[in-house]
């Protein structure tokens, strides 16, 4: 019998006796096709329920509103919540049986807490799937076990982690206890605690059945008039181009017949990949093998909780009288060429690679070192740039949508993920927030670039098991999208942050500069790690819950802001123009904002959906057609428009607005042009002295007022000068063509020399905007937050007849009282804040922060998030007043006063210039 010892014993041997030898290839990657089968530790799996035979198990209709493709666990979810809500003819498409391929061998454990409000709800709706509704509807079990769940912390920093876990938790009703090393060793008498520095214990997290799961799915689904069709693998996807060129779905072929549909729902998990490619759809993951091992019998686990032992990238399954040993390694094997014929099978264990797993469960668990091994479990799994899903539709196809790439958590997000999908599809939007997930959260520059895939997709695997930081960084896939200031910058001791591919100023180092190296895979796979790596190690110093050491620096760069002047590099934001005959009818319908004025004006508008909810906040410029074609002057007949948009999210909103002017049918174009234009910010009281002596124009609040743009000379260069602010000062935005960035922005920092000016970056835009109230989008503003919640009504041309999308929606909700609102909270202690903090008001949970930071011109602490009545009733600012408010952090709660204004300039009369 094979004991884990001795596979720690031969692994570390067989590691000493192949170095030296050129075998990182081998580790890296692998093309090898499935070994034989294996058992795996499920009493049934679905293959042996299945006819056996071949050609699809039921005949193929000629049509149907939906087809998805896979019966993995999220094909059978979406399908099931499909017919849930009343889609009867749609089809299911396994193309060998269902659970085939990564489902059917999956751990299948679930976790409630997670690190996102979200996702902890997607969870709670899979659970609730999985251990009632399904029951109750078909009268058939699950296999759904809730044994409960234990996260070991051996450090401060794991446990610190843990209890904001715990205090988001209390938002939703979630049951957990942050327990001690003794309390810890009375729960589960095996493990060892002597190295514990606490644990986190969710009493009603559980295992699920793979098998028993999707058949019970499959059956609800078919019995509401679903068709789930096996053995019929998808051979092409039709995509043909409407009479205004946009490329649509129109129907899937099979070798058993072709059915006509509008819409394809692509759930084939590794090879999702592959089934874009039929569509002309960039599906970007990777696929990796990923292994556990099933122990022989241990006298006394029976009935112990799941563990995840993070910082020993180590988890522990209950399985009957045995565990279940797996977890997130350094060197996971890349599966190269991935197999149309894999189904069932499973790879050979690479002990080399496993081994670390074995070594920390041993330590935690110290029986297994005499403890048999029953079976090896290794087979494929994929895995994405930022071990987030894949969902939504396609930006290259309509009605392509994706719901795939689940890193390994396709069973316990399956639920609540196949709902939204469903209602995605049904309604043309999420129900939830799901932008985390939405596949137009990427770039499309990035979707089809290998290297930047392979590199984050392995960074996430590697680090899927690390603490969540607020200030973390990836290493991987950097140096994607550089804007025209970016050596300019790094030379002046610039640390950049990541955001859609674009490199971004967050921060400036006094003490040097912090290029961004190429990604060594943190030494894995024989790469030589970096030695002296400033920049990771100015990452590393920020691995805190505290105040990060750079505190103070962020501080000089906010307060010289607020009391002299800075300059922000905002180049990575999204340019774009809307031009054309119709381009009026559209500005009128996508924004909440009447845009529409005279050129000159720049208006802060919002984009809804039909439910009110904000997809974007943004500025919008009426413009003239320019005499001469170039990227701050665009010909064009009729009207125009300047948008300037988040880098982070501009690719969303580029999709946003395409898909309302594709259905619209629309006469007018959208025209990116973020690579060709920079921006540079000049925010502060001394920004009109010192641009007076830089653009040859006057800055007077008579001749150039807040809210309006002009095009002028900037050092001898065409530039639109806009006069807006996004951190409560007065100050001027630069739109500059490309080539002349670093010319104007010198000459900007030669006239500010002598009044004190500096760089600032990112970290301090957040500060600074959090303390004068302004929004970002994705954390203060969601699709599923409206303006009237988010206190930005005067957004919106409610008072005007002028329809515009989601209008109905906001004034259903104004006529019934607004339910929930956001509310901005200050601490007088100083502790930091970074969101997921419960807000209790009156001794009750009425919510949690979603955005947190410090304010250094007030000294506090802010922090913003949506509060509701308990008793269901509307939310009024005379609600708000009339509390009494606690902020949990970390499972202590501090004292916080509730702002119905913002609490630095509520009468904004710095941004006016008046000071």
């Amino acid at each position: 019998m094979a004991y884990l010892s001795s596979v720690v014993r031969r692994a570390a041997s067989c590691q000493m006796s192949a170095s030296g030898r050129n075998s990182h290839l081998r580790c890296f990657s692998s093309g090898a096709g499935q070994t034989a089968e294996k058992s795996v530790p499920y009493h049934k799996t679905l293959k042996e329920e299945s006819p056996q035979g071949k050609g699809p198990t039921r005949p193929l209709p000629k049509s149907a509103d939906v087809v998805v493709v896979g019966g993995g666990s999220l094909g059978c979810q979406t399908i099931y919540h499909l017919a849930r809500m009343g889609v009867s003819n749609a089809v299911l498409l396994e193309r060998d049986r269902l659970t085939s391929g990564t489902t059917w061998h999956t751990a299948g454990l679930l976790w409630q807490l997670r690190p996102s409000d979200v996702e902890v709800e997607l969870l709670a709706h899979t659970r609730n799937v999985v251990s009632k509704d399904l029951e109750e509807e078909t009268g058939l079990h699950t296999g759904w076990i809730q044994n409960g769940g234990l996260f070991i912390a051996s450090n401060k920093q794991r446990l610190d982690e843990y209890k904001r876990l715990m205090s988001l938790g209390k938002v939703y009703g979630i049951e957990s206890y942050v327990l001690s090393p003794a309390e810890t060793k009375d729960l589960y008498p095996l493990m060892n605690v002597d190295d514990l520095y606490g644990t986190l214990y969710v009493p009603k997290d559980g295992t699920m059945d793979p098998a028993g799961t999707c058949t019970t799915l499959t059956r609800a689904a078919t019995a509401r008039g679903a068709l789930v069709i096996e053995n019929c693998p998808v051979t092409s996807i039709q995509v043909r181009a409407d009479d205004l060129g946009v490329q649509r779905v129109a129907a899937v072929e099979t070798n058993y017949g072709i059915i006509q549909t509008p819409c394809v729902v692509n759930c084939a998990g590794v090879w999702a990949r592959a089934l874009g490619q039929m569509a002309g759809v960039n599906v970007p993951l990777v696929a990796m093998h990923h292994a556990y091992v099933v122990t022989e019998r241990i006298e006394g686990i029976q009935n112990m909780p799941n563990v995840r032992d993070h910082d020993a990238s180590v988890y522990l399954r209950l399985q009957g009288d045995a565990l279940s040993v797996g977890g997130y390694e350094s060197n996971p094997i890349f599966w190269e060429e991935v197999s149309e014929k894999f189904a069932f099978g499973l790879f050979d264990l690479d002990w080399d690679v496993f081994m670390q797993h074995i070594e920390g469960a041993i330590n935690r668990v110290p029986v297994l070192e005499k403890t048999g091994i029953k079976s090896t479990v290794c087979g494929p799994e994929s895995f994405t740039a930022d071990h987030k899903p894949l969902m939504g539709e396609a930006p290259e196809v309509r009605g392509f949508f994706l719901g795939c790439g689940f890193n390994s958590a396709g069973m316990m997000l399956g639920g609540g993920c196949g709902k939204e999908l469903a209602h995605w599809i049904i309604h043309g939007r999420p129900e939830k927030d799901m932008y985390g997930y939405d596949i137009r959260r990427f770039h499309r520059s990035l979707t089809a670039n290998n290297r930047w895939i392979r590199e984050r997709s392995h960074e996430s695997y590697a680090k899927n098991y690390s603490v969540v930081f607020p200030y973390d960084e990836p290493l991987a896939g950097r140096n994607m999208r550089r804007d025209p200031l970016h050596e300019e910058l790094l030379q002046q001791g610039c640390v950049y942050q990541e955001r859609h591919g674009w490199e971004r100023p967050g921060w400036f180092n006094p003490r040097g500069t912090a290029p961004i190296l190429d990604y060594d895979y943190y030494g894995a796979y024989h790469q030589k790690p970096h030695g002296s790596y400033l920049y990771n190690q100015l990452l590393g110093d920020e691995y805190t819950f505290d105040f990060p050491p750079h505190h103070n620096i962020i501080k000089n760069e906010c307060l010289t802001c607020r009391n002299v002047l800075a300059v922000f590099d905002m180049s990575y934001f999204g340019k774009f123009y809307l031009v054309g005959p119709e381009a009026r009818k559209a500005a009128d319908w996508l924004f909440t904002a009447d845009v529409s004025k005279s050129p000159g004006l720049t208006v802060y508008t919002c984009m809804l959906n039909k439910h009110g909810g904000i997809e974007s906040d943004l500025t919008v410029s009426q413009i003239s057609p320019g005499t001469q074609v170039s990227s701050l002057t665009p010909a064009f007949e009729g009207d125009g428009y300047y948008l300037a948009v988040g880098g982070a999210v501009a690719q969303h909103n580029w999709s946003h607005i395409t898909t309302v002017l594709q259905d619209m049918r629309l006469q007018c174009k959208l025209v990116d042009c973020s690579e060709e234009l920079g921006m540079i910010s000049i925010q502060g009281p001394a920004s009109r002295m010192v641009l007076q002596e830089v653009l040859d124009t006057d800055l007077s609040n008579e001749a150039f007022p807040f809210s309006s743009h002009k095009l002028v000379k900037a050092a001898g260069c065409t530039v639109r000068a806009m006069r807006l602010s996004f951190v409560g000062e007065m100050g001027w935005e630069l739109h500059v063509p490309k080539q002349d960035c670093v010319r104007v922005y010198r000459a900007v920092m030669k006239a500010g020399a002598g009044h004190g000016i500096t760089n600032a970056g990112y970290r301090a835009i957040d500060s600074l905007s959090i303390e004068k109230g302004y929004r970002h989008w994705h954390a203060d503003l969601r699709p599923d937050d409206t303006p009237l919640e988010a206190g930005l009504a005067f957004t919106c041309k409610l008072k005007s007849s002028i329809p515009f999308l989601g209008r109905e929606a906001l004034e259903t909700q104004k006529a019934s009282g607004v339910r929930r609102r956001l509310v901005c909270f200050t601490i007088d202690e100083k502790v930091p804040m970074f969101g997921l903090e419960a807000i209790w008001r009156n001794g009750k949970v009425v919510g949690h922060i979603r955005r947190a930071d410090f304010g250094f011109a007030i000294n506090k602490t802010i922090a913003y998030g949506y509060i509701r009545n308990p008793d269901g009733g509307p939310v009024s600012l005379e609600f708000v007043k009339s509390g009494e408010y606690m902020l949990e952090r970390m499972g202590a709660t501090y004292p916080a006063t509730a702002h119905t204004k913002s609490p630095f300039d509520p009468e904004n009369k710095r941004v006016k210039g008046i000071y």
